[in-house]
């Protein structure tokens, strides 16, 4: 069974009397391990379709199957509840939390599911040791670089056990050579069997995945392998 399958998936803002329709009649799957990279010209689709995967939105109409559930109608308690669940996020701005500090950063997703403190502060702990950040567990995010933020927001993306990492731009904030680092990180990640599904705009970072999907008009117009196609996906149970 795939991780995430939509089925003629649409979604139509109404602005005035004009209807934009932002996607039109999408199917995907993603299989459990891949590394999926969304590209497109402005306005084609690829942000709008990042919310749905991640419940940030509803669909106008079609099918949204996210680890077997059918999320497509799911009331706003139940979208926050999966959300919390079953996605991590990573996003361009890393929306840190200014006052926390790294480790208190990467607990958050477990305060909200009621994990307690103690095994939280563990968990996090041991991701920001993981992200190479075990040294500034008690730094916040302004004294930290843009790269050394944007592992922690890794970190807290897998905090919750995510059958889904969700990417938005996350080398958009960045210097091409810490750039470079974070998309080592994913790659890493995807070798440990993670599923990612990232946008960008940029092509040689749509390239570090292991398949592209290109988007245009709301409508999906390429798919082609990336630079991780030849390598061998690791075994999943």
């Amino acid at each position: 069974m795939p991780i995430a399958e939509i089925k003629d998936l649409c979604k139509v803002y109404t602005m005035g009397t004009n209807e934009v329709h932002a996607l039109r009649n999408v199917d995907l799957s993603f299989e459990k391990g891949e590394f999926i990279s969304i590209m497109g010209p402005s306005g084609s689709g690829k942000s709008t379709l990042l919310n749905l995967l991640g419940c940030l939105d509803r669909p106008t109409s079609g099918q949204y199957l996210l680890g077997g559930k059918d999320v497509s109608k799911m009331d706003d308690n139940e979208l926050s509840s999966i959300r919390s669940e079953m996605l991590g996020f990573v996003f361009q701005s890393f929306n840190l939390l200014a006052q926390l500090n790294v480790v208190e950063n990467i607990e958050v997703p477990l305060f909200y599911q009621g994990v307690p403190a103690k095994n939280a502060r563990e968990k996090a702990i041991q991701l920001a040791e993981k992200v190479g950040l075990g040294g500034r567990c008690d730094h916040r995010p302004t004294q930290l670089s843009g790269g050394q933020q944007q592992r922690v927001a890794i970190a807290r993306a897998l905090v919750n056990d995510p059958i889904l990492i969700l990417a938005d731009e996350p080398t958009g904030n960045l210097d091409s050579k810490t750039g470079e680092e974070i998309m080592q990180m994913l790659q890493d990640l995807h070798e440990t069997g993670t599923t990612i599904v990232m946008v960008t705009h940029e092509d040689d970072v749509a390239m570090n995945a292991e398949t592209v999907l290109t988007f245009r008009d709301g409508q999906l117009v390429d798919t082609k392998p990336g630079n991780l196609a030849s390598r061998k996906r690791p075994s999943l149970s």
